[in-house]
């Protein structure tokens, strides 16, 4: 035997153990109490004499219940059953030497093991205990690693959902996008984003945000974007987008208080000018020929699924023939600088983008990530999740 393994059988060994038994014979309760004393060992014992009466004095703060299977108000496996509802996991099943059946069978329904009256000693039945409780806490996380794996596999699918591919032409227009979970999560939050080149030459632009985090916000997204882009492929009037995706927000979301912002944006064919609708996001930011990067101004409007028949109004920005255009979620902006200090906001952004034209960059998604590492580094929290896509016109020589 390896060390390891002595030393995780010492462990076990050691630990402090209480148990409940079930037993309504006197003489064989108080051979269990002897045989569990004479070891030695760390292990409290809780007596009842029924079933009804251990549903009533079981608790998680039990480790393992010895029950016998011939008791007054139960029979066969019923006391299993009931105890394992109960929220017993560790059970080891005491028989009579004729019923030495009904404990494997016992054993197949859930029980950690089963022990034959008279034919146990002290260092067996305290053994039985102790790897009934050990065997039970190890399937406890084989099966909550099965759950996270999952959890993980459910989780991914839903990230394919948020991140989709563009549909764009990149020798005709640079495009990056990145999204950066925040806190501890791994994946999911509620943001979303997609890009469609579209049949008259426009270019559509999405970025939104969930209210929340984690699968069903995640799920909402995804539900958000699909319908966004089968809007584009329908050839949807503009002016109708927003309020549709206000419907099936409203009629997918699990909780009647979410909501969520969004920036819709269309690129001329000449790509000389852009339409922005805004409901309730973080504005864009621009930079055209002057080389310096600045924020759309626009009247903000309400989110997403708040109130009812909303129109949400468009804004035209002129782009000139040289650009680029940064679209975000409030996770990039909301970082602060110190614990407690001012946040980053629109203007600390624009000072971390590098400045001239973008078209002479060979890699807009090294661009993105710069941005974002050097947000991590101005900032002392990161607790929200970022989306950001980057547009740039003419296209870069190289793209990401």
């Amino acid at each position: 035997m390896s060390a390891d393994a002595t030393s995780a059988e010492a462990d076990i060994d050691q630990t402090p153990l209480r148990v409940l038994l079930v037993e309504d014979d006197e003489g064989d309760a108080l051979l269990v109490h002897e045989l569990l004393t004479d070891t030695g060992q760390s292990i409290e014992l809780v007596r009842v004499r029924s079933l009804a009466e251990a549903e009533d004095r079981w608790s998680p703060e039990i480790d393992c219940v010895v029950l016998d299977l011939a008791l007054p108000d139960s029979d066969g496996l019923d006391g299993l059953v009931r105890m394992r509802t109960r929220g017993a996991g560790a059970v080891v099943v005491l028989t009579g030497f004729a019923d030495r059946a009904h404990g494997l069978a016992a054993v197949a329904a859930g029980a950690q093991d089963y022990l034959v009256k008279g034919r146990i000693d002290g260092p067996t039945l305290e053994r039985a205990v102790r790897y009934s409780v050990h065997r039970h806490r190890a399937d406890q996380i084989t099966r909550e690693l099965a759950q996270a794996n999952l959890l993980a596999a459910e989780n991914l699918r839903l990230s394919r959902g948020l991140l989709p591919a563009p549909l764009l032409d990149p020798a005709e227009i640079g495009y990056a996008a990145r999204y950066l979970p925040g806190g501890a999560r791994l994946l999911l939050g509620g943001d979303f984003y997609d890009a469609i080149h579209v049949p008259d030459g426009s270019i559509w632009v999405l970025v939104g945000d969930v209210c929340g985090h984690g699968p069903d916000e995640a799920a909402l997204g995804v539900a958000l974007r699909i319908a966004w882009r089968t809007l584009m492929f329908a050839g949807h009037p503009a002016e109708q987008i927003l309020p549709t995706l206000h419907e099936v927000l409203v009629n997918e979301r699990h909780q009647p208080y979410l909501f969520a912002t969004a920036t819709m944006v269309r690129i001329s064919p000449d790509r000389q000018t852009a339409l922005l609708w805004s409901a309730g996001h973080p504005p864009p930011v621009l930079q055209t020929g002057s080389g310096t990067w600045h924020e759309v101004v626009f009247t903000p409007q309400l989110p997403l699924g708040v109130i009812a028949d909303m129109r949400w109004e468009s804004v035209e920005v002129a782009l000139g023939s040289r650009w680029d255009l940064l679209l975000y979620t409030d996770g990039l902006i909301e970082g602060r600088a110190t614990p407690g200090g001012d946040q980053l906001w629109v203007d600390g952004l624009c000072e971390l983008l590098p400045s001239g034209s973008l078209a002479d960059r060979a890699d807009l998604g090294a661009v993105v990530d710069e941005v974002l590492t050097k947000v991590a580094g101005s900032t002392v929290t990161h607790d929200d999740d970022i989306a950001v896509v980057l547009l740039s016109h003419p296209a870069p020589t190289g793209h990401t």
